[in-house]
This record gives C-alpha cells, structure tokens and sequence, in this order.
C-alpha cells in the first residue's frame, strides 16, 4: 500500500514538474518572439520616418493632430 502511494505521488511531482518546464519554455520563447517583433516594427518604424516627405504630427489641444511647426504646415491654403 505504502509503495503504491510512493509510486503515484512520484508519478505526480514527475507530471508536474515536466508540465511546470514545458510552461517555462513556451513562456520564454512567447515573450522573446514579442520582443523580437517589437524591435522590428521599431527599426521599420525608424526607416520609414527618416523617408522624405513625412510629417510630425502633434496633438492640438482641441485632441487634432496637425503638423508641429510652421515649415511643415499644410500648404494647401
């Protein structure tokens, strides 16, 4: 009886240690894979902005955005 016990908290602390490490890794890996593509999009984000022909918009105290100086006011008017 004793050893039957033995045997199934063995297999027990064996199941959840193996679920414990395979969470572990999968959690690692997510999160390195997210921090992966952020620093993607940033780098994209950089080298689209340095393009010619892109404006800086700043929010307006009204919650519009428009451009943020003078020089790259909409010419339109």
């Amino acid at each position: 009886m004793l050893l039957r016990i033995l045997l199934f908290v063995g297999l027990g602390l064996l199941i959840y240690f193996g679920i414990r490490r395979i969470w572990k890794d999968w959690t690692h890996k997510f999160n390195h894979d997210a921090e992966e593509a952020k620093r993607i999009a940033r780098e994209r984000d950089r080298a689209e902005r340095s393009q010619p022909g892109v404006i800086d918009l700043k929010r307006g105290e009204d919650g519009t955005y428009r451009p943020g100086n003078k020089d790259d006011a909409d010419k339109r008017h």
